[in-house]
């Protein structure tokens, strides 16, 4: 079999009879059927095709394919947004009455998803702290249905220790599901230490420039039909123009990660010998606390990290304010590096007391490093800090 960056760029559509090179858009709502009889079998599945495109189309497929290939799995279902793929999940597989168990530590809007939105199809969630996996069994009960976590976690880049959740998860029956979002396949492959499921924001890493959005959940076949199933009639379908567009930016993502993984992992050095700088947090710094389980489990550390500048709030809002070339946005996984103060955008709708407990300080910046020179980086992040 041919090596990952291979397949990426030569595992494409078939051409047409215009005999493309690029794999061409079909941006098309519906398709025609050459009769009754192949229009009723398409429709009742006993044979394979196109029939409409919030169902499927071409563009999705590939792309879908690719990430399903890329985590090492069986199936995939492309959404429109990353929250859309993680809402989709959790609406094909639980049912009133069934209990999350999920890391404390996760993206703000899926809080919000298990905090209000959940709760009112009778479905509760039961926190667990990162660090603690030897606990985690505690707290299951005979209604938990699945456990959920993010590793890196966001914003805090918190590592958690996949082969024994894995172990837990296939003790007692349940289904894990893993945001890989931070990581990538290119650094991290849930599915190896037991994930049933993986589920990404297309539109950090995947597309990679910050230009479309996206959502993909990747597994086996029998839970991705329920997933299918499930999204298929309630709509959450990415556009054609957008599955296109990050079906190409893949043929990219292995050496990108490469040089996101390289630029981090020299600012975090960089940025932990600076006096004005009170703590650096990234993967693979062996001053972070998980350093052991990010080497066992990861393959580069990505390009996400975290430090707070000596002086709280108002001297990392003046950091921020000071930036001359990294931009101020809450997107990550672009090209250009991205600063964002985690506690007054991502995580806003938390309180003050739930963004403690997950490590979310008033002073707290993320830095989503990018793919400049290194050295121009550093020197934007230089002059803001002085």
């Amino acid at each position: 079999m041919r090596r990952i960056e291979t397949r990426l760029i030569r595992n494409q559509l078939n051409r047409s009879e215009n005999r493309e090179h690029a794999v061409p858009l079909y941006l098309t709502s519906s398709y025609t059927f050459e009769n009754a009889d192949q229009m009723a079998d398409l429709f009742s599945g006993q044979q394979e095709g196109y029939v409409y495109s919030r169902y499927a189309n071409p563009n999705v497929t590939e792309f879908g394919d690719k990430v399903a290939d890329l985590e090492g799995v069986e199936a995939s279902w492309v959404t429109a947004s990353g929250m859309a793929a993680v809402f989709s999940t959790f609406g094909a597989l639980l049912c009133q009455g069934d209990e999350v168990l999920a890391c404390r530590s996760v993206f703000g809007s899926t809080h919000q998803l298990f905090e209000r939105i959940l709760p009112k199809w009778g479905i509760i969630t039961n926190y667990v702290e990162f660090d603690k996996v030897d606990k985690w069994e505690e707290s299951i009960t005979d209604k938990t249905k699945l456990i959920y976590l993010e590793t890196p976690t966001n914003p805090g880049v918190d590592i958690i220790d996949l082969e024994s959740v894995g172990l837990l998860a296939k003790k007692h029956g349940l289904l894990l599901i893993v945001d890989n979002c931070f990581a990538t396949p290119i650094n991290q492959r849930p599915a190896k230490f037991g994930a049933d499921l993986v589920i990404h924001s297309a539109t950090k890493y995947f597309d990679g420039q910050g230009r479309v959005m996206g959502g993909v959940v990747v597994g086996s076949k029998v839970l991705m039909d329920e997933i299918q199933s499930f999204a298929r009639h309630t709509g959450p379908a990415i556009s054609p123009f957008n599955a296109w567009v990050l079906s190409k930016s893949l043929e990219t993502l292995p050496i990108r990660m490469e040089k996101h993984n390289q630029n981090a992992l020299l600012l975090a050095k960089k940025l932990e010998q600076h006096p004005k700088v009170q703590k650096v947090k990234y993967p693979f710094l062996p001053s972070h606390p998980q350093f052991e389980i990010a080497q066992k489990q990861m393959n580069g550390g990505g390009g996400i990290l975290t430090f707070e500048v000596r002086g709280g709030l108002s001297k990392g809002k003046l950091f921020l304010n000071r930036l001359k070339m990294i931009s101020l946005t809450a997107n990550l996984g672009d090209s250009r590096s991205i600063a964002t103060h985690p506690a007054s955008t991502t995580h806003s709708k938390l309180t003050e007391e739930q963004r403690q407990v997950v490590g979310i300080s008033s002073g707290l910046i993320r830095i989503s490093v990018g793919l400049e020179h290194i050295d121009d980086i550093w020197e934007d992040i230089v002059q803001a800090l002085a």
